[in-house]
């Protein structure tokens, strides 16, 4: 009853999110969260056992193989746009760009919050660490979706719009390295045993990339090649949800392989995945809002802080990747403010980590993270007009009239 409830929620917004009542011109702000998915994000938080309560603990408990499904499909995605062509022609200045960008939010966000948690969770030191260092991750994802929408509509250039695209495609790398970290640190009573169950995840999801590619090497039949790629991707996301491993991990590394040794089947199965990826997002960016538990005070308390420091960082991150990308790299003036948008991944690497890490600390991350995400796409908005506009030039001092000495 509540499985149908969920679809029949997803559904009706679907529909909403369709109709003229959306109009951008009207409610802009509504029809950017339609578009991004964050209204599913809110209806789940409404629809939550801490608001209404129509999907009670145990109803999003049993919920949890839905999202390790959606959790395995994200990573194969992600793990198939890690090209390993494209990766290997990227020159240096390119990565310690993307890097520059994500690791000053990531430093500007962890470091100072890594305190108020310490303190006002009690746990173990490795453990307020890890989750500090989850939300540094979260912080140093964005999503290049502004750009995408402005080069399309010719508002920005498409050298511009694409180095953009470029830098956040490799925020995800960063993000998704951090999570393996906080896994190590706090899935696990010890710092061994959490090793082992992420290389445990990441060996799982390389076995069902090779075996993945070798089922559709000879494969034709458009039909049949799409029933195999979603059933080894249902494969991966149900594997590890038995096994108590990171689905979002081996999915990645399902997709990696896959990419790297899938030869002329990876078009097609990327394209079969991209048939579903909407309709899953918006069912696992559901079930991340009914998690949400919105009367922990202690974690709005932070969400200013995670807001404004990652702002901050991403602002300034944004100066220092633009000086070592320069002549490399075609990027916009201000592009710090065209990475406020925050994007999918940082809710998948917080749903990960709260369904892994038992504890109220890994709660209290994703409380953040997700009323974080939702207040950076608004955010995001206004503060990619000021990449749009021109920057003046900067005028030269007036010239000095000479004087002349009257004698």
């Amino acid at each position: 009853m509540q499985a149908l409830l969920v679809f029949l929620a997803i559904a009706a917004l679907s529909l909403l999110a369709s109709s003229p009542a959306l109009d951008p011109s009207r409610f802009p702000s509504l029809a950017r969260l339609a578009a991004s998915g964050f209204l599913f994000l809110l209806f789940g938080v409404v629809l939550g056992p801490s608001v209404v309560g129509a999907l009670s603990v145990d109803d999003v408990d049993h919920l949890r193989p839905v999202m390790a499904l959606g959790l395995g499909t994200a990573g194969v995605i992600l793990g198939l746009n890690l090209e390993p062509r494209l990766l290997r022609l990227l020159p240096r200045p390119v990565y310690a760009a993307a890097l520059a960008h994500a690791g000053t939010a990531f430093l500007f966000v962890a470091l100072p919050l890594a305190a108020p948690l310490l303190l006002t969770s009690h746990p173990s030191l490795h453990a307020a660490v890890g989750a500090a260092s989850l939300l540094g991750a979260a912080a140093s994802l964005s999503s290049g979706h502004f750009a995408v929408l402005a080069y399309r509509a010719g508002r920005m250039d498409r050298a511009r719009g694409l180095g953009v695209s470029l830098l956040t495609m490799l925020d995800d790398a960063v993000g998704l390295a951090v999570l393996a970290v906080a896994l190590v640190l706090g899935a696990a009573p010890s710092a061994a045993e959490g090793l082992g169950l992420v290389c445990l995840a990441v060996l799982l999801g390389i076995l069902c990339g090779a075996l993945l590619a070798f089922l559709t090497h000879a494969m034709n039949d458009p039909a049949e090649l799409a029933t195999v790629t979603l059933g080894m991707v249902a494969l991966v996301g149900g594997a590890a949800a038995y096994l108590r491993v990171s689905a979002l991990l081996a999915g990645v590394a399902c997709g990696a392989t896959l990419a790297l040794v899938g030869g002329r089947t990876v078009e097609r199965v990327a394209r079969a995945l991209g048939r579903v990826e909407r309709p899953v997002f918006l069912v696992l960016v559901f079930l991340v809002g009914c998690g949400v538990y919105t009367r922990d005070w202690a974690a709005w308390a932070l969400v200013p802080g995670f807001v404004g420091l990652r702002f901050l960082g991403k602002v300034l991150g944004g100066r220092i990747a633009q000086r070592l990308a320069a002549g490399v790299l075609e990027l916009p003036p201000r592009v710090g403010y065209a990475l406020i948008a925050q994007g999918g991944l940082a809710l998948c690497l917080v749903a990960e980590y709260q369904f892994l890490v038992p504890g109220g600390l890994a709660r209290r991350v994703l409380d953040v993270v997700v009323v974080g995400a939702v207040v950076n796409e608004l955010l995001a908005g206004q503060a990619f007009r000021q990449v749009l506009t021109p920057v003046k030039p900067r005028l030269a001092p007036a010239a000095v009239d000479d004087v002349e000495v009257a004698t």
